[in-house]
Order: C-alpha cells, then sequence, then structure tokens
C-alpha cells in the first residue's frame, strides 16, 4: 500500500488518533502535513521528527479548524493535498437544555464546519492531480446516539452525510470520500472524559471504562490509533479505489447491537 509521491493533510494531528493516522501515512510513504491551532516549538519538532524516522517530507501548519478561512488557509499552505484526513474534533457532555451555545457553536464548527471548508478548498488540487482521497473521520456516534452528546452526535451525523455527498459528485473521478466510525480508541480526548465520568457514577477507572465507557463496545477493548491509521491507509490505497461514500466502523461491535 505505497503512498509514495502523495501528500496528506490531516487536521487536529499533533496528538491522539489524528497523530496515529499521520504516523501510519508517513509509514506508507506519503509526505504528511500535520495541524493544530497551536504553533509550539515541539509541534513543528513533532514533524521533523516523524519526517526523518519515516523519510518523508513532514510539516506543521498552524490553523484554527474553528475558524472557516484558517480551514482554508491550511489547504492552501500545504501546496498538494492528495490525501485530505479530517479528523480535528473537541467534545462536551451536558443535557441539552444545559448544553451552553457557545460550546455547541464550537463543537459544530471545529466537528463539522471544518471538514466542508476543508474539503471544498481540497477538491479542486485532487483534480488538478488526478488523484485523491477524502477521508472524515467521524465516529460511532455518527451512525447512533448516546445522551448528553447532543452537539457531537449532530455534527458527526452531518459528517457521515456529507461524505456521502462528496462521494457522489466525485463518483465519475479518481475520488473517493469515506467516513470512519471508531468507538472509543483511547486518546487523550478520552482521557479527559474518566475523571468527570468517575465522579458522575462513583466508580473507579477501572469500573468506569468497562461497564460504562465500553458498555456498549461489545470487544471491551479501545481501539487503538495504529488500527485507525491502518484503516485510514487501505481507504487510500488502490484496493479501496471503489470504496466511495461509506462508512468504516472501527468500534468493537458497538453498532452491531
Amino acid at each position: 500500500m505505497s503512498l509514495k509521491g502523495k501528500t496528506a493533510v490531516v487536521t487536529g494531528s499533533n496528538s491522539g488518533i489524528g497523530l496515529g493516522i499521520a504516523i501510519e501515512l508517513a509509514k506508507a510513504g506519503a509526505d504528511v502535513v500535520l495541524n493544530s491551532f497551536t504553533d509550539r516549538d515541539e509541534d513543528h519538532a513533532l514533524a521533523e521528527k516523524i519526517g526523518t524516522e519515516h523519510g518523508v517530507t513532514a510539516r506543521y501548519i498552524k490553523a484554527d479548524m474553528s475558524v472557516g478561512d484558517d480551514c482554508r488557509a491550511l489547504i492552501e499552505q500545504a501546496g498538494r493535498c492528495d490525501i485530505l484526513v479530517n479528523n480535528a474534533g473537541i467534545q462536551h457532555v451536558a443535557p441539552i437544555d444545559q448544553f451552553p451555545p457557545e460550546t455547541w457553536d464550537r463543537i459544530i464548527a471545529i466537528n463539522m464546519n471544518s471538514a466542508y471548508h476543508t474539503t471544498a478548498a481540497a477538491l479542486p488540487k485532487m483534480r488538478e492531480a488526478g488523484w485523491g482521497r477524502v477521508v472524515n473521520i467521524a465516529s460511532a456516534h455518527g451512525l447512533t446516539a448516546s445522551p448528553f452528546k447532543s452537539a457531537y452526535v449532530a455534527a458527526k451525523h452531518g459528517v457521515v452525510g456529507m461524505t456521502k455527498v462528496v462521494a457522489l459528485e466525485t463518483a465519475q473521478e479518481p475520488i473517493t470520500a469515506n467516513a470512519v466510525c471508531p468507538g472509543y480508541v483511547l486518546t487523550p480526548l478520552v482521557e479527559a472524559q474518566i475523571p468527570d465520568t468517575m465522579k458522575e457514577y462513583d466508580m473507579s477507572r477501572e469500573e468506569v471504562i468497562k461497564n460504562v465507557m465500553l458498555v456498549r463496545q461489545p470487544s471491551k477493548e479501545f481501539a487503538t490509533v495504529e488500527q485507525m491509521g491502518g484503516t485510514v491507509v487501505f481507504l487510500c490505497s488502490d484496493a479501496a479505489a471503489q470504496i466511495t461514500g461509506t462508512t468504516i466502523s472501527v468500534d468493537g461491535g458497538w453498532t452491531a447491537l
């Protein structure tokens, strides 16, 4: 599954799932562009490390995925974008009648609207290159729902729907668009949810993981960032050239229930 000669832009990729995906794409030979809203020395050092370890060109570009102009500027600054992985996301848990409106707006902007802006900017580049892959990191919550996650569920359902539209609009071109729907992946985002959930249910960390967080994940195991990256690499390969407009669940059986 060599991706040598391709350039991949991965949003929200200086940690967690995004970083795991960027590393696996680099392992497959793709040049990679890392992104987040910070602009620290360690962000650029991380990109340099990936490039050195895997013999590819790796860069870090700051862009705030809550700002549409920043999303589009990211793609322009990348110069080339054969592979676009829309991964950036945030989470907030609250009953809908207590959900802060500004938090709702920010979740929708980062988790869904950013994918619109980056995709709109990337498609002309893919068409010019004669090849392209759009991979949207949705969620099991793009296919089903959980209480107290209204903005996240709404955004991820929107991402799945938009993925299908992009696939139909590019169906007769050498461009595909698919959504990956992970269940729980052990990332900083998930780690951050554990303490609040422990307090809410008065449980230990182990009990929360098994009986609350993974209660809907039949495997009772977290997915890994390496598995997420491997799935994205497959979708970018020639073997997946006729896979478009669909979702791939990496959820330990969650959505089979």
